[in-house]
């Protein structure tokens, strides 16, 4: 066997931009530490006395740009959460109660949060089957949710692998392309699987005729499958803007929607996406209906195996109640604990790097790891990736010593990228999101040592979201939530600072 036959192919050159400005103030503190220095030295021709006096103000109001943590907030975004965390609780909007007896109009288990102002609409596709569509009033945003079954990775040689890889990546540079898309996200859930599917499937087709010993295995499997076994769903979300603004009409979404649907789909088969096709509005309450009262799966699974649907509404989907702290976020029979991505991998790795994070664990109730993607045209992509390399070459050019060797590498990096998007491959920002759901807030400590474990094995730098925790579980839901959409203050001066 040669050495080339024996190589596995390696992925890699993901990095964070680079943003203008000095160190690490960005733009707006560069802007402000150029003005302010003038404004100073104006000052100081008059009276030294009255420099000091302005600059001071100056100084204390860019120091807080300057001190940035390990994902790139400073500490104005540190105290921005905090503050928002004391104005929630203060107000009591970290508090959720719904259904018959609560205050609420309506009297029914609407989703909370960022899903309040959610309406489900359902439309058909070109073979006529029923798929929902999630609106977000508050954006004017539409998402389809896509549910698929991927091939597993066993016993597939390294060529095939490697061959999904590159059709996934063609899948999200074709986002990019996409009249109105605002963002995509790949939810993978897992859990232990209760056995209700093969209970129902077993005891349907059992014969009353059927030998004794015959009989005694099946039950036997019937009772001891599920305590080796997991379930695991693979969900994609997309999601669009109105095609003609604030003024469109539902039923026309409904049908650009549903048109698009099946080349997008056949993507996702040639991905390795396997089985894939949108999800009816009945089947995505089920799924937020789960993952807001994980001991109700076996019921929803049951209902449905027995009469093929359960009548689940998307207004019935919600929790009965709910309480967000700092570090978990209480919901029905579980308890939930989120964290976000601060920084990937470094350098290169290979196709199977998030397969412990992906797989079942058995501590864990349920398990959700949501991979969020926001394509770039290839008009911005262009941009940033010139303006990259510029900033790039700037810092290898003014560096020396060892910091020197690592701003030559950031310069390889951002000519490989800079090639690669000449030569027609997209560019996408990413993040991920990560929710283990355990039974009891007793079981958090444990939900932090897994999460420890398993982040271990892929060189991947996440941060428990704190404060934050159910908006990061909202967002790990198959459920079009963007980040970026959510924000108060717009997306470039966010990243000015």
């Amino acid at each position: 066997m040669t050495s080339e036959s024996m190589s596995v192919p390696t992925y890699g050159n993901w990095r964070r931009p680079r943003k203008a400005g000095l160190g690490s103030l960005g733009l707006v503190g560069t802007l402000g530490l150029f003005g302010a220095l003038v404004l100073v030295l104006l000052t100081s021709l008059l009276s030294l006395n009255a420099a000091v006096v302005v600059g001071i103000p100056f100084a204390v109001t860019l120091a807080p740009l300057a001190v940035r943590t390990q994902d790139g907030r400073n500490l104005y975004h540190l105290v921005g959460v905090r503050l928002g965390w004391v104005r929630r609780r203060s107000s009591g909007q970290h508090l959720y109660v719904s259904g018959p007896l609560s205050a609420r109009p309506g009297g029914r288990f609407r989703p909370p949060g960022l899903l309040s102002r959610v309406v489900m609409l359902e439309g058909r596709d070109p073979y006529d089957r029923p798929f929902g569509i999630l609106h977000h009033r508050n954006r004017n945003l539409y998402t389809v949710v896509i549910g698929c079954e991927p091939d597993g990775g066993s016993l597939v040689d390294p060529d095939q692998v490697d061959t999904w890889v590159a059709m996934w990546g063609n899948w999200l540079s074709r986002l990019a392309h996409e009249p109105g898309l605002r963002g995509a996200s790949v939810v993978v859930e897992t859990a232990p699987d209760p056995g209700t599917r093969l209970a129902t499937e077993v005891q349907a087709h059992l014969s009353p005729h059927a030998p004794l010993a015959a009989r005694a295995v099946m039950e036997e499997v019937v009772a001891s499958y599920p305590d080796a076994s997991s379930e695991m769903n693979t969900y994609i979300t997309l999601t669009y803007a109105a095609p003609g603004g604030t003024r469109s009409d539902k039923g026309e979404v409904l049908i650009d929607l549903g048109m698009r649907l099946q080349g997008l789909l056949r993507g996702l088969v040639a991905a390795g996406g396997g089985w894939a096709e949108p999800l009816s509005a009945e089947r995505i309450a089920e799924v937020i209906r789960i993952a807001y009262d994980p001991a109700a799966a076996s019921e929803v699974v049951s209902v449905r195996a027995q009469h093929g649907r359960t009548g689940l509404e998307w207004s019935d989907a919600g929790p009965a109640a709910a309480v967000e702290t700092v570090t978990s976020y209480q919901h029905d029979s579980g308890v939930s604990r989120s964290w976000l991505l601060t920084l990937a991998p470094r350098g290169v790795v290979q196709s199977g790097i998030l397969r412990s994070l992906l797989g079942p664990s058995p501590s864990i109730r349920r398990k959700r790891v949501a991979l969020i993607y926001r394509p770039l045209d290839p008009a911005t992509s262009a941009r940033l990736v010139e303006a990259d390399r510029r900033n790039a070459h700037f810092m290898a050019n003014s560096t020396r010593g060892m910091v020197r060797a690592r701003a030559t590498a950031e310069v390889q990096a951002a000519e490989q990228t800079a090639a690669e998007e000449a030569s027609g491959a997209g560019l996408v920002e990413f993040s991920m999101a990560v929710t283990l759901t355990v039974d009891s807030i007793a079981e958090i400590a444990d939900a932090n040592v897994t999460m420890r474990n398993l982040l271990g094995a892929t060189r991947i730098a996440m941060r428990p979201a704190d404060r934050l925790q159910a908006a990061a579980f909202t967002c790990s839901l198959p459920t079009g939530i963007l980040p970026w959409e959510q924000s108060m203050l717009p997306s470039e001066l966010k990243e000015a600072l």
